[in-house]
């Protein structure tokens, strides 16, 4: 199939936000991980800003029970709002709901049973429909001075079919990500490199390269067609790169090197990173921020040695 007919607009993005965030308990006892805040906004925000920046007009919410406090953030807050209008804190107003998505572009659908990322896609088909959408894992935070969905919709509008954000990892680290299989007709270490395969979680002596998916696709609909009957995959689950696995040689799949830092903020180290890596961002904590960060470590390697 020509890419010429799957270059389509792309409008939808679809976040899989069910997951337990187990890595984080007893915080995610109560509190969606999505929710967590990376300096002072949460970590679904950062991707719903990422994902508007990029052009997207409806944004899908794959939820699971527990998780209503995403949905509230997406709303109005009637009562924190009229409170800060009759005080005229105009700010703090902006920041509450003045970034809000129109009424009718935000959806909520369940996934009811933790089956993986194929089927949380899976489960937003019919407010997909028949068109191509983008994927933003929340947990996976790019910082860069363009959004990273921002450079792949550019680098789709070129190309079409499916793109998919790539980054090289360690050999030894093949095993915790889905890894690119390159066609030996691409520049390997090119931008936007074209895939005959991809292996999911391979062991390190088995992946076909170090060129490991991260959280962020741009997808054609025929995967919802794949999805309908595909069985688990690695894990027990049923794997999103299996299905687009399945399109090559009807559907071109490309990996997309991003600009920026990718930070894994599924993990406890990569999100304290991230709250770093940004604070130290913005310009108005900059400066304290750095001052509190090397006299944190001296205190540490203080006590480190006193020990």
């Amino acid at each position: 199939m020509s890419n010429a007919k799957n270059r389509a607009p792309i409008k939808k993005i679809v976040f899989p936000v069910g997951g337990m965030g187990t890595s984080f308990l007893p915080a995610t006892k109560a509190v969606p991980k999505e929710m967590f805040p990376v300096v002072d906004r949460p970590l679904i925000h950062y991707a719903f800003e990422e994902a508007r920046e990029a052009g997207i007009e409806q944004f899908i919410f794959v939820t699971a029970r527990g998780k209503h406090a995403i949905e509230d953030h997406f709303d109005h807050a009637a009562e924190l709002e009229n409170n800060l209008a009759k005080k005229n804190k105009k700010e703090e107003l902006e920041r509450t709901s003045g970034w809000l998505p129109k009424p009718g572009n935000s959806m909520f659908v369940r996934q009811q049973e933790p089956m993986g990322l194929g089927h949380a896609v899976w489960t937003a088909r019919h407010l997909v429909g028949n068109e191509p959408f983008a994927v933003i894992l929340p947990d996976d935070m790019v910082h860069a001075k363009t959004g990273c969905l921002k450079q792949m919709v550019e680098a789709y509008n070129e190309t079409g079919g499916n793109i998919l954000g790539v980054m090289n990892v360690p050999r030894e680290k093949t095993s915790s990500y889905g890894i690119l299989d390159i066609d030996a007709g691409t520049d390997g270490n090119a931008k936007l490199v074209k895939a005959k395969g991809m292996v999911e979680k391979p062991a390190p002596e088995k992946a076909p390269s170090t060129l490991s998916i991260i959280g962020r696709y741009i997808l054609q609909p025929e995967v919802f067609k794949i999805l309908d009957t595909q069985g688990p995959g690695a894990g027990g689950e049923i794997q999103l790169t299996d299905a687009i696995c399945q399109m090559i040689g009807n559907i071109d799949v490309h990996g997309f090197r991003f600009e920026g830092t990718r930070y894994d903020c599924g993990g406890l180290v990569g999100f304290v990173a991230a709250n770093v890596a940004y604070a130290l961002d913005r310009k108005d904590i900059h400066d304290k921020m750095k001052e509190e960060l090397e006299a944190v470590y001296q205190r540490s390697e203080q006590l480190r040695k006193s020990a």
